[in-house]
């Protein structure tokens, strides 16, 4: 195991590098002057202009710019916005928000999503399968920002049992409705997995076995069929969290959240392509950690699977 986890973390050092080093480029090849545009519709002054694009060193080849920024990245130094406030600072006040907006959309994609497929997976071919399957592509076919302001007239604006958008970032209670909604989409799709794979399961030789010895239908149902299951949802899910993360930027734009979707909507505008990087590059490593933790969680769900 011990190998293994660190063959892994030496396999994310060139993945790392890679993906930031992309991002990187993506984001100072667009178009336009960032510093420039400080000044709006203003005339800028030219000795002005290239001072701050001296200081935040802008005017090196774009290769040196990746070099520094990787060095103080690794100092934990993010860079500085064109208004002189740390990234770092920028990030530490949204990142929880978001994390806390995800959580409550991974417990309700969690808890409801694999409610939902293991009912339709027990009832195969019947109605209730019809019904699951049916509710769950119907939303499938719903944009999240569709989904977001119909969830924003029926239970705010119709029924009155929350408001339009969040008042209160930190309150859980207020990021319930924003929550359900960005978690709608991955709930449909663990519940179509979940499905799937207990549909498959039940007909498998283990099952059958466990069935002749007399054993619970709950235990059979819990230990034996819903364990072997959920080795693909598993899967799903630790790629879903950084998928939550970044899908949060329209859930918090709708809701008026403010989290990283808030800071990264400012930052495309104004071209600050260090914020904009700096909150990119923690999704890559948030997403890198969690394909660690789901693939050290195979064996702990399948005792076949062993790691040398």
């Amino acid at each position: 195991m011990g190998r293994y986890v660190a063959r892994r973390l030496l396999q994310m050092i060139p993945v790392f590098i890679g993906t930031t080093l992309l991002i990187f480029l993506m984001v100072h090849s667009l178009p336009g002057d960032p510093v420039r545009a400080m000044w709006g519709d203003k005339a800028a002054d030219p000795a002005q202009v290239a001072q701050l694009r001296h200081e935040f060193g802008l005017d090196l080849p774009m290769w040196q710019q990746y070099l520094n920024y990787m060095a103080d990245l690794f100092k934990g130094d993010f860079g500085t916005t064109f208004g002189g406030r740390p990234v770092l600072d920028e990030m530490s006040m949204a990142f929880p928000v978001t994390v806390r907006l995800t959580l409550v959309a991974l417990t309700i994609e969690i808890v409801l999503g694999i409610a939902l497929g293991v009912w339709a997976g027990l009832k195969a071919g019947r109605a209730v399968d019809t019904g699951v399957l049916a509710f769950t592509l119907i939303v499938i076919s719903i944009p999240v920002f569709v989904l977001g302001y119909l969830a924003q007239t029926l239970f705010a604006d119709t029924l009155g049992w929350v408001t339009p958008s969040v008042q209160d970032s930190m309150d859980i209670g207020q990021l319930m409705l924003p929550g359900f909604v960005l978690a709608m989409l991955s709930l449909a799709y663990v519940a179509r997995l979940t499905r799937t794979t207990v549909a498959e399961n039940r007909r498998a030789d283990y099952m059958r076995t466990a069935m002749a010895k007399g054993l619970p239908r709950g235990r059979i149902v819990g230990v034996h069929l819903l364990r072997n299951s959920l080795i693909p949802v598993i899967t799903f899910l630790g790629s879903d969290i950084g998928a939550l993360m970044g899908g949060a930027v329209v859930t918090e734009g709708i809701f008026n959240v403010q989290g990283v979707g808030n800071v990264l909507f400012h930052a495309l505008g104004q071209r600050e392509g260090s914020t904009i990087v700096g909150i990119v590059t923690v999704f890559v490593l948030i997403f890198l950690v969690l394909n660690l933790i789901v693939d050290l969680l195979y064996a702990v769900l399948d005792p076949r699977i062993r790691y040398a």
